[in-house]
């Protein structure tokens, strides 16, 4: 573990799993306290609990980022335990799957509201602390999805207007020495894409298989693949990049 003279203290929402949880290890790793902030309080302790085991320290919060009240009390709490959090990463999300025609309009908020609402809460309750410190790293977690994907209209809408609000974040905290960047990650090895083969009927691993044929370095994604990209934005070598978006898909996105 790299150690630091002020040990930044980093949050990472839907921490508890798949790709959240490769972004909050490798930040631990490089020698950042990481509170885990998830919807379900005791996925978001044993997910810290496995940092802790590794000497990390951090802290599981439970919250629901689009509730502004619960959003407040999870960083206070963070702030209390571990100290000021510097660095956010919005990575939470949901699916609600379905054709535009038959998608219902209540998951059509949801999605929006997880995700979007989410980031600007997560966000606009941290960017203080970034302030005062004159430092800060923000990641919006976004999607290959938001060039548009058949089914997926509301996931698609939320992550394309991630991108947007990074590029309006930056221009608006840059100032302060906080960059804001995005991650677009292709297909990634989750629980999340593991749930929509077994929605669709689909076998996981030929699902895995027929994605490969159609990426450029042939295989699909692994959490740790969009950790290393993150660990990147938060560090100080980025200093000089903000208001990306960076597409971790194996290939060319247009």
């Amino acid at each position: 573990m790299i150690h630091v003279a002020h040990q930044r203290v980093a949050i990472v929402t839907g921490g508890a799993r798949g790709i959240g949880a490769g972004i909050a290890r490798r930040l631990s790793d490089d020698g950042m306290k990481v509170a885990i902030l998830d919807l379900v309080a005791v996925d978001a302790e044993k997910a810290a609990a496995e940092i802790a085991e590794v000497g990390g320290e951090t802290l599981g919060v439970e919250v629901d980022v689009s509730d502004a009240e619960q959003v407040t009390a999870a960083v206070d709490a963070v702030a209390d335990a571990l100290g000021a959090p510097t660095v956010l990463i919005n990575n939470a999300g949901i699916t609600r799957d379905n054709l535009l025609h038959k998608m219902p309009a209540s998951d059509w908020d949801l999605v929006m509201n997880v995700h979007l609402r989410g980031a600007f809460l997560m966000t606009q309750a941290t960017q203080k602390h970034m302030i005062e410190a004159g430092w800060g790293r923000v990641v919006n977690m976004s999607s290959m999805s938001a060039l548009g994907n058949r089914g997926q209209a509301n996931y698609a809408a939320a992550k394309a207007g991630l991108q947007g609000f990074t590029k309006t974040a930056a221009i608006e905290l840059g100032r302060f020495g906080v960059t804001v960047n995005s991650i677009a990650p292709g297909f990634i090895v989750t629980d999340m894409t593991a749930a929509t083969a077994e929605r669709m009927g689909v076998d996981f691993r030929e699902m895995q298989r027929a994605a490969a044929k159609q990426i450029p370095v042939g295989r699909v994604g692994q959490p740790a693949d969009i950790a290393h990209a993150a660990s990147f934005f938060c560090s100080d070598a980025a200093g000089f990049v903000s208001g990306q978006v960076l597409y971790v898909s194996g290939g060319p996105n247009t």
